[in-house]
């Protein structure tokens, strides 16, 4: 049960980008604080956010870095019918250059905006380096979890950004297929984001959607043939699930 627990818990995490920060606050003691963040995960798995120096966050994580993201799923009428996420975190600030650099240039591909504002305005990446997780997928389905992260296996030796430029530039029609099949808007041309070993990420606008693979990829040839074999198919597989 917690096995198939861990994996609803992980795949709402690659389906979410967004999510509520909770941190102790500094200038109101004893008083936690919450403000939205958008994240996308590290190589190991882990929420990766940016924050402003001059942010809330940054002062009360200087402080205690003691904190909890909360995801939950989009767009839900119910939302105690639906799945949540809360993550238990020791927040840590990326301080080495080449962890700063690759956080970057990660976190760019999902949100592109950032780039305009990331060194040019005091902004800093922090990972939430997991205690423990809460899942609940429904009335009922609560789970505690000590493991739900699951490392990328593309992000570490560059594969993730060499096949994501790929399907950028030679295979826009390829992409466009999986948009109309997974029924996700149309309105402009959706870019792929990042690639791991149970999906991969779209971005249309400012929007993210993480669509999964028929069955886990371990290695860049898998995940070629699982891209071919969505580029053919005329549904898509019914062991899988998009999020819109």
């Amino acid at each position: 049960m917690s096995v198939k627990a861990g994996k609803h818990a992980r795949e709402l995490l690659l389906k979410e980008y967004r999510g509520v920060l909770s941190t102790h606050s500094k200038a109101m003691p004893g008083f936690p604080f919450g403000s939205v963040v958008p994240y996308c995960l590290d190589a190991e798995g882990r929420p990766l956010i940016l924050i402003s120096r001059i942010a809330q966050h940054t002062h009360n994580l200087g402080q205690d870095a003691k904190c909890s993201l909360l995801v939950g799923e989009r767009g839900a009428e119910d939302v105690q019918a639906v799945g949540r996420l809360t993550l238990l975190a020791e927040a840590r600030q990326l301080r080495d250059e080449d962890e700063i650099e690759a956080a970057a240039q990660r976190y760019y591909r999902f949100f592109p905006q950032s780039r305009d504002y990331h060194r040019a305005h005091d902004f800093d990446f922090w990972r939430l380096e997991p205690v423990r997780w809460r899942f609940i997928g429904g009335f009922g389905a609560i789970h505690w979890l000590d493991q739900v992260a699951l490392a990328n296996p593309f992000a570490a030796d560059g594969s993730e950004a060499s096949m994501v430029e790929h399907m950028n530039d030679d295979h826009a029609s390829a992409i466009a297929h999986y948009v109309e099949l997974a029924g996700l808007p149309q309105h402009e041309p959706a870019q792929m984001a990042g690639v791991d070993s149970e999906g991969f990420h779209l971005r249309i606008g400012q929007s993210l959607y993480w669509l999964p693979f028929p069955a886990p990829c371990s290695n860049p040839g898998a995940v070629r043939q699982a891209l071919v074999q969505l580029a053919r198919a005329e549904s898509w597989p019914t062991n899988g699930e998009s999020s819109a």
